[in-house]
């Protein structure tokens, strides 16, 4: 795919996400994930710059943007680092089409309005609100009811956190290609998720509900705080 392919397809996944953010719909890794397996056209390196542009864009608007053409361009012309996609908008085959004149741009923000309200309120430091523009770290969980820590040997060795099983590796880590991920010696999991199970505490033999379950990540860890049995 050309770059510019490669911007009009991630424009075409955007307009999904955000119509599934306004239906409660999907989440976006998921329609990624149909996306892809529906256009097998796209190569390894096409579905990784596809994907960045998704989450870089997600990243970057506030309110839930008009269409995946406006929030992609208001990438392209406030974001410094992405001023190279506006080249992009080249009306070449399979490529978006040359912005118009006035032509509207997605607003821009860390959050939707009404959550950067509270967070101000909240407290929270501009940096850190800043920091929620960044790609989060990619944190991993050890699966004790297949791997023990000590005895896990991966291809990197990653930084142990507060949280015990819990690894953190550099973002961007292809860990989906390594025989540890497709075995299920490791799980893919946010450290602020594990931390949550840890403070539950959870016991074999008890009775645990999850009323928020989403994927199911916190509900696997419990799983094995509880040894399977529970």
């Amino acid at each position: 795919m050309t770059p510019s392919a490669r911007v009009q397809s991630a424009i075409e996944v955007l307009d999904l996400v955000i119509a599934a953010a306004n239906s409660a719909g999907a989440p976006a890794d998921r329609i990624l994930a149909d996306w892809f397996k529906n256009h097998r056209f796209a190569g390894s390196k096409d579905k990784r710059a596809i994907r960045e542009l998704v989450y870089d864009v997600i990243r970057f608007c506030g309110p839930v943007p008009a269409n995946g053409r406006a929030a992609m361009l208001a990438l392209a012309t406030e974001s410094e680092e992405h001023d190279w996609l506006l080249d992009l908008f080249d009306g070449s085959n399979y490529g978006p089409a040359e912005p118009a004149e006035g032509e509207k741009v997605a607003e821009t923000g860390f959050a939707p309005a009404w959550l950067e309200e509270r967070l101000a309120a909240s407290g929270l430091e501009a940096e850190d609100a800043i920091a929620l523009l960044d790609r989060a770290p990619l944190d991993l969980r050890i699966n004790t009811l297949k791997a023990a820590p000590d005895g896990l040997d991966l291809p990197e060795e990653g930084e142990a956190l507060a949280v015990a099983n819990a690894l953190r590796l550099t973002t961007g880590t292809r860990v989906e290609q390594w025989d540890a991920y497709t075995q299920g010696l490791i799980e893919v999991q946010d450290a602020g998720s594990q931390l949550a199970c840890a403070a539950v505490g959870a016991q074999p033999g008890e009775l645990v509900i999850d009323l928020c379950a989403g994927a199911g990540g916190k509900t696997l860890a419990l799983a094995a705080q509880m040894a399977n049995e529970g």
